[in-house]
């Protein structure tokens, strides 16, 4: 296995930690634990794709595993932010939605043997969503502002990046 895929499998593995360092730590250094990890394991998700390109290292594993390590990553926090009051339920349930959409509009396009590419819109929607998470979990006063517009801006990614998705492959529906 090569060090693009470990450092996603190294993602997935951090995600029970991140967990139990939010919720089972007895201390006010929770969120500074949780945090770090968070931030650990969202780096790895910029340095194994660079990795994967840079050294010609890209496979069928990590080109299924890389996405789904995001996914779960960004998924665990939100929904563990609900748990714990940093962020209202509707921001989940609007970056559910998209994602189980796109995720079924990729099997059909699988389907269709047509190959529908990573945009930037997506990343930038990932990336919006890794900080929004972090200054939640950071939990700074007198921040609530910057805190709303990140939400509203990963709120927007995440509608847009779906509906570009769609939009570019629309051939999948007529299929």
């Amino acid at each position: 296995m090569n060090l693009p895929n470990k450092l996603t499998i190294m993602r997935v593995l951090l995600i029970p930690v991140f967990l139990v360092c939010l919720f089972c730590l007895e201390s006010p250094t929770n969120n500074i634990a949780a945090t770090a990890i968070f931030v650990i394991a969202s780096l790895t998700d910029f340095l194994d794709g660079y990795l994967a390109r840079k050294w010609n290292m890209v496979s069928n594993f990590g080109k299924f595993m890389d996405p789904l390590a995001d996914k779960l990553l960004v998924m665990s926090a939100l929904v563990a932010m609900v748990e714990i009051g940093s962020l209202p339920a509707w921001v989940v349930v609007v970056i559910l939605a998209r994602e189980f959409a796109i995720t079924g509009f990729r099997t059909l396009a699988m389907e269709a043997n047509i190959v529908m590419a990573a945009s930037w819109w997506g990343k930038i929607k990932t990336t919006v969503q890794m900080i929004m998470i972090v200054v939640l979990l950071v939990d700074l006063p007198n921040v609530a502002v910057l805190e709303n517009i990140l939400i509203g801006l990963a709120v927007f990614f995440t509608i847009l990046s779906g509906w570009d998705y769609i939009w570019k492959n629309k051939q999948v529906l007529h299929g």
